[in-house]
């Protein structure tokens, strides 16, 4: 392989979170090219490496709503999206949390709804927010469960845009400290 680990240093920091876990396993791939591929002769050897294969893609103690952040903290201050939005008490319980998430991602869409019509300069950031909020709750549809005493979406307050995004960025931070 003509790649070294100083080229994959650098891809680190052109490349968004996710594709940095390539990065992590071409280095751990290098690493048994060179120093463990006896082992690959071997039982013990072969279990190892689907152990070290099978590990998941999120960098240790990341938040899986790092990138949402960074895209909130991108429309924050647009000037083209004026909207009234179902806006979540950010102090709701614990077992309300997912039934809020969700909520907020729904009414992402509105923005993005918004945004696709007036044409605005923070669509794509818009559409990413609302993606990875799809694919996360698409992955957990089968778990889910709400509790009666949470309320639906369309019982929260309307709020403009700006506290809209506040709330969010205040949810999902709380989320990301559990």
């Amino acid at each position: 392989m003509s790649c070294s680990l100083v080229q994959c240093s650098s891809f680190h920091k052109t490349r968004k979170t996710h594709l940095k876990s390539v990065c992590l396993q071409y280095q751990l791939c290098l690493l048994l090219n060179c120093h463990f591929f006896g082992l690959l002769k071997n039982e013990m050897g072969l279990i190892i490496f689907f152990l070290c294969a099978s590990v998941p893609k999120t960098a240790a103690g990341q938040c899986k709503w790092a990138e949402v952040l960074k895209d909130l903290e991108q429309i924050k201050t647009s000037k083209d999206i004026d909207v009234s939005l179902y806006t979540a008490n950010t102090d709701e319980d614990k077992e309300c949390q997912e039934p809020v998430m969700r909520c907020f991602f729904l009414e992402t869409n509105v923005i993005l709804q918004e945004c696709l019509i007036k044409n605005c300069s923070k669509t794509q950031d818009v559409l990413n927010i609302w993606k990875n909020g799809n694919i996360s709750f698409e992955k957990n549809k089968l778990n889910s469960t709400t509790s009666a005493k949470c309320k639906e979406c369309e019982e929260y307050e309307e709020k403009n845009f700006t506290e809209f995004i506040q709330s969010f960025v205040k949810v999902i931070q709380k989320e990301c400290k559990h």
